[in-house]
């Protein structure tokens, strides 16, 4: 069988293989304890500030944020904070992540991955990696999110720099399809 000449120029091969991580990117799945009035999930257990899923991460603040639909907020990147992110499971966030850390083992590598969407996850993203999230669902979608530095809206203290929302290309923010 041979395909059309414009099926043939546009034909491609999807991959299987595992998707690319970044060093110090963490996935920590929660469980969910149900019954027949709801859910539960222990986002995480602290002893004096440090989270039994990260060891090495001492909680200095917590935070709440809302991204209306369709909305693109990136890229944020720090020097000296790590983020853990949680997404509700009835939300539908893409997250975006990119190794943006001169001579890194995975510099330049870039992730991509749906939070919520009916899963309860922690997110762990360390300084230098550049990170996003686009609503991908109908309503306003929330992102907790922990931190080992507290924010400070001082230019001499403050670790929230951007990068262009475009940085690693417009397209990275489209959903797969196929």
């Amino acid at each position: 069988m041979e395909l059309s000449p414009e099926a043939k120029r546009r034909f491609s091969l999807q991959s299987y293989a595992p998707a690319p991580t970044i060093d110090g990117v963490e996935v920590v799945e929660l469980r969910r304890h149900h019954d027949d009035g709801g859910a539960l999930t222990e986002l995480a257990r602290f002893t004096d500030g440090r989270a039994e899923a990260f060891r090495d991460f001492t909680l200095r603040q917590v935070n709440y944020s809302e991204l209306e639909p369709g909305v693109i907020r990136a890229f944020h990147v720090h020097t000296r904070q790590t983020d853990i992110w949680f997404v509700p499971p009835g939300d539908r966030i893409l997250v975006v992540l990119l190794d943006v850390r001169r001579g890194s083992p995975t510099e330049g590598v870039l992730m991509r991955l749906v939070l919520g969407a009916g899963a309860s996850r922690l997110l762990r993203v360390p300084p230098g990696v550049a990170h996003g999230a686009r609503n991908l669902g109908a309503a306003t979608a929330r992102i907790v999110y922990f931190v080992d530095r507290p924010f400070s809206p001082d230019p001499a203290a403050c670790d929230e720099g951007r990068l262009p929302w475009d940085f690693a290309g417009a397209d990275v923010w489209e959903p797969t399809r196929g």
